[in-house]
């Protein structure tokens, strides 16, 4: 098959090279706002570039993914809709809560399968969570604690576009538990504070949170993150239950010492990025969007389930900006 892709920073390039990769994709085109940048990437992966989206949708593609910036993604959505093509794209949906749901009315609306980019849910720890759950194994659980720590802090010019903290980080910990789960979140309490570079302040974010959330069946979830976690980049959760309890996370590779005595573990080197920790989940991602282009599977991540997601992480900022207690029905 052949696979459009649209935006060719960090994330972009990774995808690229991934799609190459993947047994079932033939050829890949690449396309970028600055069209010289698109050329130098296709020339460093060996694959073919457009000039523009226009030409690039227009080029015979089986499918479309969008890891272009924040601010694109619903109007390319809207593109690969309009031009009938199945669609994968980076989250979020859109820069905001109202445009998002717009693109679900558009994406519902409409025949043509689009694919929204939580890598999580394809990562082997969180399915084996999910299947633990689901099971029952773990009996009724009645806490989990997710983190997701940076090992260093974005540019300051990502910043004003990145939607602020719980959009742009924890929204992965508020799609997992979801999923993970098989629950609705009903209510969050946040908080969040600036503690490194002053910039974060300056653009009214922050760069470390904390939230309390409870799900549906009276679950707590403590979720928390920081821009400053020079150990290395850790991402885990803990699900404990009535019978059981699980950890997803928790290898060789967590960045943490033990400060007991003769304890060794973890004693393997900590991932540094998101794309080190979840490699494996980026392929497996991407090769269930060719299964999606090729129509022998669903959609396995909606635009509904990243429209619920981004409205958990507005209500957290709800409740930052405001110090109270927020309900989900009311956003």
């Amino acid at each position: 098959m052949r696979i459009g892709l649209v935006g060719v920073g960090r994330i972009g390039a990774f995808h690229a090279a991934t799609l190459k990769g993947l047994p079932a994709v033939d050829q890949v085109v690449v396309a970028d706002a600055d069209a010289s940048r698109a050329e130098l990437v296709a020339k460093d992966l060996g694959l073919e570039y457009a000039p523009d989206v226009d030409a690039l949708l227009a080029s015979g593609l089986d499918g479309f993914v969008i890891a272009a910036a924040t601010s694109a993604h619903a109007d390319l959505i809207a593109a690969g809709v309009a031009a009938r093509i199945p669609t994968f794209c980076e989250k979020p949906v859109a820069i905001d809560l109202a445009d998002t749901l717009r693109v679900v009315e558009l994406v519902e609306g409409s025949d043509v399968p689009v694919h929204i980019g939580f890598q999580r849910r394809f990562d082997a720890g969180y399915q084996t969570a999910a299947a633990a759950v689901r099971s029952g194994e773990l009996g009724f659980v009645h806490h989990i604690r997710a983190n997701t720590n940076d090992a260093f802090p974005p540019a300051q010019e990502y910043i004003p576009t990145s939607g602020g903290f719980f959009r742009d980080c924890t929204v992965h910990d508020f799609d997992i538990i979801r999923y993970v789960t098989g629950r609705e979140v009903v209510s969050v309490f946040a908080t969040g504070a600036n503690r490194g570079e002053r910039f974060f302040g300056e653009y009214g974010d922050v760069d470390a949170a904390a939230a309390l959330l409870t799900l549906d069946d009276n679950t707590f979830v403590s979720v928390s993150g920081t821009r400053y976690n020079a150990a290395g980049h850790d991402v885990r959760m803990e699900l404990l239950g009535s019978l059981g309890s699980i950890a997803v996370g928790l290898d060789e590779h967590t960045a943490l010492r033990s400060a007991e005595a003769g304890v060794t573990f973890p004693g393997g080197q900590p991932h540094t990025t998101f794309m080190d920790r979840f490699r494996p989940a980026y392929v497996a991602e991407l090769t269930a969007f060719t299964e999606v282009v090729a129509g022998t599977r669903e959609v396995p991540c909606t635009v509904r389930d990243a429209y619920q997601a981004f409205r958990i992480a507005d209500a957290c900022e709800l409740s930052r900006r405001e110090n109270r207690l927020v309900q989900l029905g009311r956003v």
